[in-house]
């Protein structure tokens, strides 16, 4: 049996369930595949908390993969996190220490980068926010057109339906580590995504030192053309058990 750990790290505005196509083809493939719930509060909260899930239910070497914000977690998650070898990012933010998801989304021309962010979400209170704190859900037109406009339409409205909102004080929090450099990583770069804009993505790959590899897909990519993702997290997961 492979001998890594693959632990996938779900973005805003979704589950475990986005990893679906990916996880069932590597579990064929006979790896170890973990989904932890990412709360979604922010990069101080939820990379302890990958942190500690790695570090308890992974054994032996392991390939942390984020999708979206969940690469922002996995960036800070890594350290402490058991014997993590390899980085993979999919249609994700890839930040330094110090960076945050607003910072590194303004001028890009981001979907989601607009005056007005009421245009594009829908914002809602919630218990025990701090002070001025809201929950951020997408717009069902973002997500038929911005987020995941290469799914059918019935899976487009199954995510407005179920979407996992993500705080706004999560966008404004600032990383404080950059495991990508200490540690190799791969990128998966959706050449049609309209909420990290391409060019986004590469830079940041670019920065990073990732094995970058181009796919024609949404902000979804891993769900509307999985196989160039798995492709790269084999790849991430055969270095890894070297």
């Amino acid at each position: 049996m492979p001998e890594a750990t693959i632990v996938l790290v779900h973005g805003a505005w979704a589950d475990g369930s986005s990893w679906n196509p990916v996880a069932r083809e590597l579990r064929n493939r006979g790896y170890t595949v973990l989904t932890p719930p990412n709360p979604l509060r922010g990069v101080t909260t939820d990379a302890p908390y990958v942190t500690s899930f790695v570090a308890q239910r992974a054994t032996g070497p392991v390939v942390l993969v984020g999708h979206s914000y969940g690469g922002f977690v996995i960036t800070n998650a890594a350290a402490g996190a058991g014997d993590v070898r390899a980085l993979v990012y999919v249609d994700a933010f890839i930040p330094d220490a110090g960076e945050t998801v607003f910072q590194i989304l303004g001028g890009s021309g981001s979907a989601l980068d607009v005056p007005d962010p009421t245009t594009v979400l829908d914002l809602a209170g919630y218990p025990g926010a701090p002070e001025g704190d809201v929950e951020a859900f997408l717009k069902p037109d973002t997500v038929h057109g911005a987020f995941a406009q290469d799914l059918p339409e019935d899976d487009r409205w199954r995510i407005v339906e179920s979407q996992r909102p993500i705080t706004l004080s999560a966008n404004l929090t600032p990383g404080a580590d950059a495991a990508w450099r200490s540690l190799p990583s791969w990128a998966v770069v959706g050449t049609e995504d309209r909420v990290i804009p391409p060019d986004t993505q590469r830079r940041m790959a670019e920065r990073a030192g990732s094995t970058i590899t181009d796919v024609a897909g949404s902000h979804v990519s891993m769900v509307s053309n999985p196989k160039v993702t798995i492709d790269a997290v084999l790849a991430a997961a055969e270095a890894a058990g070297r």
